[in-house]
């Protein structure tokens, strides 16, 4: 990507993505024709802009039953608020605080910046990925390229493999970098790869938007994403506020937008 033309690539990606809709690969609920469907997909991909190069990620890329059975089973959701946060918050608010001190002036340059509260900056991360600690096993474009097919939500999936794989041509993240969560989500707060490429920012200036290793990218990033939503400087985050309706915009289910919001007040 040329980094010295930012409204043309930005035109150009969003043009990418929005003739998505206009992809009809046939879908599929088992194995059985998901090689076809990649040799169609690649070819309405080349058509959009992606290139040779780039589309090898798909090369040898196999239908994974595994993310269709976690597709299908999201369990940690159906739990009761305090189940949830329970099990993916309470461990980890100590750690959460350290972070704060540790980061604390990167963090207040974020916060300036965005006008995003750094409390929910570091409860995401930790939330997310136990600030980094881990990013998830899968291969994004295996994954991706699996729920495409899927007959399921396949027209949302594509648009996420589309742009994981414009990621990859404009140099952000190698092929070979590209391991993440199950549904396709990248680095340290797992941003869809849609999102990346909207939100995604090179705060370190490196020529590149790495929320995979830079710390930097990960959490001005984020503050970006919740700055797009409406985050209002200095104001409240609890439920009922319209700091709050932008952390819904963040993950739709109810229990993890309250443990969000808990976590950052048990920080502050």
């Amino acid at each position: 990507m040329n980094f010295k033309k930012p409204a043309l690539a930005i035109i150009s990606i969003t043009m990418l993505l929005a003739s998505q809709s206009a992809f009809a690969a046939t879908c599929g609920n088992n194995s059985g024709g998901f090689n076809k469907w990649k040799k169609q997909y690649r070819a309405e991909a080349k058509s959009q802009g992606i290139k040779s190069k780039t589309l090898r990620a798909l090369d040898g890329v196999k239908y994974n039953k595994r993310i269709i059975r976690i597709d299908r089973n999201q369990k940690s959701f159906k739990l009761t608020f305090k189940q949830f946060y329970k099990l993916r918050a309470a461990g980890i608010v100590k750690r959460a605080k350290g972070k704060l001190k540790t980061h604390r002036k990167l963090l207040a340059n974020i916060e300036k910046k965005y006008g995003v509260s750094k409390e929910v900056i570091v409860s995401i991360w930790g939330l997310e990925t136990a600030f980094g600690g881990y990013l998830g096993k899968d291969s994004i474009i295996r994954s991706l390229a699996t729920l495409a097919y899927d007959c399921r939500r396949g027209p949302f999936f594509t648009k996420e493999l589309t742009a994981a794989l414009t990621i990859i041509q404009r140099g952000d993240i190698p092929a070979s970098k590209m391991i993440g969560g199950p549904f396709g989500e990248i680095g340290q707060t797992q941003f869809l790869a849609t999102n990346y490429i909207k939100f995604a920012v090179d705060a370190n200036r490196d020529g590149r938007r790495d929320l995979i290793r830079s710390k930097p990218d990960v959490l001005a990033s984020t503050a970006n994403y919740l700055r797009a939503f409406g985050w209002k400087r200095g104001a409240p985050w609890d439920p009922g506020t319209a700091n709050y309706n932008v952390i819904k915009q963040w993950n739709k289910a109810g229990v993890y937008q309250k443990t969000i919001a808990k976590m950052a007040n048990a920080i502050k």
